[in-house]
């Protein structure tokens, strides 16, 4: 399926997603918003897909939303939000507003040198409203959210790694390299344990320690019922490679 506003294309075990308006910095619009959510919600079924890798054609990753298109911001960030499989974004340039609410969204961030972060609502009167106050803070901690927001200025790569909003920042040239390098190291695993691990780890920041444990407890022990479970014990008795089938 084509689309407009981002292209889709797999490769093996990754699923390569790019925002492509470059003409306006990836500004999300509402076909952008639904492009996204269609997307995503092929991915989420589609069991050949172990890792996603969300990039942005053009200088910048994304520099927001009109104001006449917040609601497709948010739209597109729970899009986002809601895939299934372990999603890393490679972000080249500036993740602005929404266009940083999407990058929120992702479970690990790979940043190019020059790339900037910043959440400027509140020099228009506003506040992020795509989950930006909710899931910065988990993220970075809640000074240096409220710090950000408050402000409304501009953090670059190296302040955004220091304070734990990338994982990792390198050279633009190897920027798509390093996140494919991170997705063969993730692809191995066991895809259920892989959705697990995350269901476990965004669904227990909402829930008190005692309830994270029954989370985490239920997760376990539904994997111990799964075939790649007994594959897994295979390959460790006999010293070689499990082969997972996601089953």
């Amino acid at each position: 399926m084509s689309y407009e506003t981002i292209i889709y294309e797999k490769k093996g075990q990754i699923g390569y997603l790019t925002l492509n308006r470059p003409q306006v910095d990836n500004a999300i619009n509402a076909q952008m918003a639904k492009e996204l959510a269609d997307v995503c919600q092929r991915i989420n079924q589609d069991e050949e897909v172990s890792v996603v890798i969300f990039m942005a054609d053009g200088d910048n990753f994304s520099s927001g939303c009109d104001p006449q298109e917040r609601e497709a911001a948010g739209e597109a960030s729970a899009a986002i939000a809601s895939v299934e499989r372990v999603v890393i974004a490679a972000i080249n340039g500036d993740a602005l507003g929404e266009g940083l609410e999407l990058v929120l969204g992702c479970d690990i961030r790979v940043a190019s040198e020059g790339a900037r972060f910043c959440f400027p609502h509140t020099s228009y009167g506003l506040i992020p409203g795509a989950g930006g106050t909710q899931r910065l803070p988990r993220l970075v901690g809640k000074g240096k959210a409220l710090e950000m927001i408050l402000t409304a200025e501009p953090i670059d790569a190296q302040e955004a790694f220091r304070t734990g909003l990338v994982n990792k920042v390198v050279p633009s040239e190897r920027l798509l390299q390093e996140a494919e390098e991170m997705a063969k190291r993730i692809i191995p695993r066991g895809p259920i344990a892989l959705r697990y691990a995350k269901e476990a780890v965004n669904k227990g920041l909402d829930l008190t320690l005692e309830q994270g444990l029954r989370l985490e407890a239920d997760l376990y022990f539904l994997i111990q019922t799964t075939e790649d479970r007994m594959e897994g014990i295979r390959a460790f008795l006999e010293k070689g490679s499990p082969q997972f089938k996601g089953g």
